[in-house]
C-alpha cells in the first residue's frame, strides 16, 4: 500500500470520487455509494476506536482495551481486530479482500447494537469487484484523516458531497434518498427545532435529522435535547440512513426495519414537536381501492386518492403532530392545484387553520427532478 500522507483538505472530496470513478465498468453507478461509504465508515470507526484504545492506554487502564463497555460510554463502536480498519489495509490486495470487508462490517455490527441493521450485508463478496480496484479505493480512503479537525466534521462533509454526487450522477427518478443541503437548511431554520422530538416519515438518508442537529448545535444548543424518529422504505436508503447519523454521533430510532410507512407505521403513537419531511412526489398507486380506506390518519378528511400519494403524506404528517407540533415539508406544485377530494382536504387544512404558508421554490433545486 502507499505510504499514508495528508491530502489537501479541499481535494479529499475530489480525490475521493475520482477513485469511486474507477469502479466504472465494474459496478453500477447508483452502487457506487455503498461500496464508498461502507468502507468510508470502517475508517471513521476504526480511527476513533484506535484513538479511545490509546487513550485508555494513556490512562493507565491497558487492561480494559479489550472491554465493550470502554468504548461504547464514550460513543465509540468496538472493533474486533478483523474489523479495523489496518487489518483491511494490510490485506487489499489479497483476492478475499471483499470476503473480508464483509466479515468487517458484519463483525461490527454483530458488537455494537446501535447499529443493528445498519451496515451493507455480504455485499462487497457479491459485486466481484476487480480486486486491484478495491485496493486503490482502500489506499486513497487510508489517506483520510477522520479525527484531523473535529470541527470541520471532515467525514460528516463526505457523506454529505458523497450523497449530493451520487444523486447527480443517478440522474431523474433516482436519487430519492437525497434532499439537497439548501432546502433542508431552509426548513430547520423556519421550525427551530431545539428541544424536543423530531420526525421525518421519508427520512432517506438522514439529511433532515442531520441538518437539525447542526442547527441545535450552531444555537449553542445540545442534540441530547432532542429525540429523532424516522421511517424509510427503502432497505439501501435505510441503512445509508443509520451510518450517516451513526458517524456523526446522532441516536435515532428509524424503527426496526424499512417499511411502508402507510401500511407498517413503525411510529404508530409518536406525537412529535417538529416534522420535516421530504416525502416521494406524486406517488402514484399507493394503496389499492380496498385498501386503508378507515386508517386513523384521515380521519376528519376525504380519503386521499390512490393515484397520487400527496396528500396521504399530509395527513399522515397532521396526525403525528403534538397539540404545538409544526411540520414543514416539500411537495411538487401540483398539489396546490389538485381537484376533487385533494381539494376537499386542502379546503379542510385550511379551514382548520393548519396552514401557517406556503413558499414556492425555484426550478432546478433538486438533481433528481425536473422541480
Amino acid at each position: 500500500m502507499a505510504k499514508k500522507k495528508q491530502l489537501n483538505d479541499k481535494s479529499i472530496e475530489e480525490t475521493l470520487w475520482d477513485s469511486a470513478n474507477k469502479l466504472r465498468g465494474s459496478v453500477e453507478t447508483s452502487e457506487y455509494k455503498h461500496v464508498v461509504l461502507g468502507l468510508i465508515f470502517l475508517k471513521f470507526a476504526s480511527d476513533k476506536f484506535e484513538d479511545r484504545k490509546a487513550e485508555l492506554i494513556t490512562e493507565g487502564k491497558e487492561k480494559y482495551v479489550d472491554m465493550v463497555e470502554f468504548y461504547t460510554m464514550k460513543n465509540v463502536f468496538y472493533l474486533p481486530e478483523i474489523s479495523r480498519w489496518g487489518y483491511l489495509v494490510e490485506n487489499a490486495k489479497q483476492e478475499d479482500i471483499a470476503l473480508k470487508i464483509d466479515t468487517a462490517l458484519f463483525t461490527v455490527e454483530k458488537n455494537n447494537p446501535a447499529l443493528k441493521g445498519a451496515l451493507p450485508d455480504n455485499y462487497y463478496s457479491r459485486l466481484n469487484l476487480d480486486v486491484s480496484k478495491l485496493a486503490s479505493l482502500i489506499d486513497t480512503i487510508n489517506n483520510i484523516d477522520t479525527l484531523r479537525d473535529k470541527q470541520q466534521d471532515i467525514v460528516g462533509r463526505i457523506y454529505e458531497y458523497f450523497l449530493s454526487k451520487f444523486a447527480l450522477a443517478e440522474g431523474k427518478g433516482k436519487g430519492e434518498f437525497y434532499t439537497p443541503k439548501s432546502i433542508v437548511n431552509l426548513i430547520a431554520e423556519m421550525l427551530e427545532p431545539y428541544k424536543g422530538k423530531i420526525y421525518d416519515p421519508a427520512c432517506g438518508s438522514g439529511g433532515m435529522f442531520v441538518q437539525s442537529v447542526k442547527f441545535i448545535e450552531s444555537h449553542q444548543g445540545s442534540k441530547k435535547d432532542v429525540s429523532i424518529y424516522g421511517q424509510e422504505y427503502t432497505t439501501t436508503t435505510y441503512k445509508l440512513a443509520k451510518m450517516n447519523l451513526a458517524i456523526r454521533g446522532i441516536s435515532a430510532n428509524l424503527g426496526d426495519t424499512p417499511a411502508d410507512t402507510f401500511f407498517n407505521d413503525q411510529h404508530k403513537d409518536l406525537k412529535a414537536d417538529f416534522i420535516m419531511a421530504n416525502p416521494p412526489f406524486n406517488q402514484k398507486q399507493w394503496r389499492a381501492d380496498n385498501e386503508l380506506i378507515d386508517d386513523s390518519r384521515w380521519a376528519g378528511y376525504e380519503v386521499p386518492p390512490r393515484g397520487n400519494a400527496n396528500y396521504a403524506w399530509i395527513l399522515n404528517i397532521v396526525s403525528k403532530l403534538s397539540e404545538n407540533g409544526v411540520a414543514g415539508f416539500l411537495l411538487a406544485n401540483g398539489a396546490l392545484s389538485g381537484g376533487g377530494d385533494e381539494y376537499k382536504i386542502r379546503k379542510k387544512l385550511i379551514e382548520n387553520d393548519l396552514v401557517e404558508a406556503v413558499i414556492m421554490l425555484p426550478r432546478n433545486l433538486f438533481y433528481t427532478t425536473d422541480h
